[in-house]
């Protein structure tokens, strides 16, 4: 991770608060009664998570806390923190005390483990195919509801950035925007009239008519919507003639493993795409009783 980079952080209230919800609609109305049925009330066990393949770890602290929710005599430990890499068949981490607790903890965990060192990984490899680049990867507004935070924290992990968390922290002038209002540069000047000093204003733009009327009304970003890396290109060199660069520029539609490359050489500041939070396969993780 970028030295000057500082690690992401997350709310302890909203760690808490999912993490109840989750345990609570798992354990329903009569808790766990598979174990219930089959373990001692008094049995211990000490269990190890381990990672079956490569990855990027995200939401340790979702999972501590769901085994510290239901019995805080567990002892969680871990040598990891989160944005670290893990290797398959490594162990991520180490759970002791009451066997029921464990158990009755374990999918909850694991369900944020998994799903958020997914999206780190996924973000990692989109990250890592543009290395040679100023570009960066981030998200967008398309996460799971509910669970915003978590997903984009997972982005962070993974090296990647974050775009605005929602329609209330940023302003950004999409094409439906522009159509009722009735242009470009008259969106952009409405913002700046109506935003505080704090808030930043981006437009969408589809073509490079739009982008030149954009810079005159000199937003803050303007996002480059579904153009291919010579349109980019020629937009990169458009700003750097006519301001400098100092409009910073995002690149976002058909955005692959195998498009995000060119597209980052264009030399736009960042690609956005859904991909990293809405199609992240999960991190394959497992928790087993440690026997003997």
């Amino acid at each position: 991770m970028d030295r000057d980079r500082l690690p992401p952080t997350l709310s302890p209230i909203l760690v808490e608060d999912a993490v109840r919800a989750a345990l609570s609609e798992d354990l329903g109305r009569a808790g766990d009664v598979t174990t219930d049925a089959t373990i001692p009330p008094e049995a211990e066990a000490t269990a190890v998570v381990a990672s079956r393949e490569d990855g990027v770890l995200a939401g340790l602290p979702l999972a501590a806390a769901a085994f510290r929710a239901i019995d805080p005599l567990l002892q969680w430990s871990t040598a990891f923190a989160d944005g670290e890499s893990v290797a398959a068949g490594g162990p991520v981490a180490r759970v002791s005390g009451n066997a029921r607790a464990i158990l009755a903890a374990e999918r909850v965990a694991l369900n944020f483990l998994m799903r958020m060192s997914g999206i780190a990984t996924y973000t990692a490899q989109f990250q890592a195919r543009i290395a040679h680049t100023q570009a960066r990867i981030t998200c967008t507004r398309k996460t799971v509801p509910g669970h915003r935070a978590f997903d984009k924290y997972a982005v962070r992990c993974g090296g990647g950035s974050n775009h605005r968390y929602g329609l209330d922290d940023a302003i950004l002038i999409k094409d439906n925007h522009i159509a009722v209002c009735g242009g470009v540069a008259l969106a952009i000047n409405r913002a700046r009239a109506f935003a505080g000093h704090l808030m930043a204003i981006e437009v969408e733009v589809d073509n490079l008519q739009q982008f030149r009327e954009a810079l005159t009304a000199h937003p803050d970003a303007v996002l480059l919507d579904n153009m291919g890396p010579e349109l980019l290109a020629e937009a990169v060199a458009i700003n750097r003639e006519d301001n400098g660069g100092r409009v910073k520029l995002e690149a976002s539609g058909n955005v692959r493993f195998e498009t995000v490359k060119a597209i980052a050489e264009s030399g736009v500041d960042y690609i956005s795409t859904s991909k990293i939070t809405m199609a992240a396969p999960t991190l394959d993780l497992g928790l087993d009783i440690a026997i003997g």
